[in-house]
């Protein structure tokens, strides 16, 4: 992890007690307030030592931490911890204790990512869900089950502020876990103009591309708003929309990740054409999701950064 990642887990989790002592009461809390005819099936597993999929990874925490090779042969160090203490709450109304988490993802670069993911606890111990992203370099201020909703509030930085200016605007996120998909969906707040992310789906609309955010704090936008558009359709087909040529192609979605292939384009030359920077950035998407502003969210390779579309 990098030192600001690491400073930012040392700082969370040091709240009145420290990061073992925590740990300690966690794990005693998950094994005494279990069931006595669960504790054997459970063993010595917690959500603690539990894997989550976070973006199109797995990551297999061991005592709260992971590492990996941002990839193969790659001397840069994927890592992965807990931010702060994981709050145990039955999550899918089976009688079990399950937790939510707040996992700090560091890829390497200049980005420290923050997801909230659950431990789902049955026979055989606990199932780690896919993460739902929260921010970049946001400050966590804590996590809560409130009768079967997650909330997590942090704080997050303005519209247009930089990521060097410190995150200042309180903000929350809420997720609920879904026993047919064994995933969290993000539930939207009930403010005007805002989505429900668990409802939305790529064929909804065409998504105009607003912009791209790179973890070296690079952003990258359309020269002609609403130019550069995705839509899909129920069989599988892509068609892309630029500001010279329109694209075709196919897109296969595994859960929350997608690939696009077979992709052929008119041929016409545009002076000044962003297509080609926008056609790679396709060509590097690995995942996606969508936010409660009725956003979607196509993640690149390595947490490298992400592409939004409105």
């Amino acid at each position: 992890m990098s030192e600001e990642g690491t400073a930012t887990l040392r700082r969370s989790t040091n709240r009145g007690c420290k990061f073992s002592c925590g740990l300690m009461l966690v794990l005693a809390t998950l094994h005494g307030c279990a069931k006595s005819g669960d504790a054997e099936s459970q063993g010595n597993s917690s959500p603690l030592d539990t894997s989550y999929m976070i973006g199109d990874q797995v990551v297999t925490l061991v005592d709260g931490q992971a590492q990996a090779p941002a990839a193969p042969g790659s001397s840069t160090t994927i890592t992965t911890g807990v931010w702060g203490i994981p709050e145990i709450a039955d999550l899918n109304g089976d009688g079990r204790e399950d937790a939510a988490l707040v996992l700090i993802h560091d890829s390497g670069g200049s980005g420290t990512f923050y997801y909230v993911v659950a431990a789902i606890s049955d026979d055989d111990g606990y199932r780690g869900t896919p993460g739902v992203f929260l921010g970049d370099r946001i400050e966590p201020r804590g996590i809560a089950v409130v009768d079967d909703r997650i909330i997590v509030k942090f704080l997050e930085r303005a519209p247009g502020d930089a990521f060097a200016e410190s995150p200042s605007v309180p903000a929350e996120q809420l997720a609920i876990y879904d026993v047919e998909t064994g995933q969290l969906a993000q539930v939207a707040r009930n403010f005007e103009g805002e989505a429900d992310p668990a409802r939305m789906t790529l064929q909804m609309k065409t998504w105009n591309w607003v912009k791209t955010v790179y973890n070296d704090d690079t952003v990258h936008t359309p020269l002609e708003p609403d130019v550069f558009g995705l839509t899909f359709d129920d069989e599988g087909n892509l068609h892309v929309t630029t500001d010279c040529n329109t694209m075709n192609g196919r897109y296969l979605v595994d859960e929350h990740r997608i690939q696009f292939e077979q992709m052929t384009s008119t041929r016409m030359f545009c002076e000044g054409s962003q297509e080609q920077e926008f056609a790679k950035m396709l060509d590097s998407v690995s995942s996606y999701l969508f936010t409660d502003r009725g956003q979607l969210v196509l993640e690149i390779r390595y947490d490298s950064g992400s592409m939004i579309f409105r």
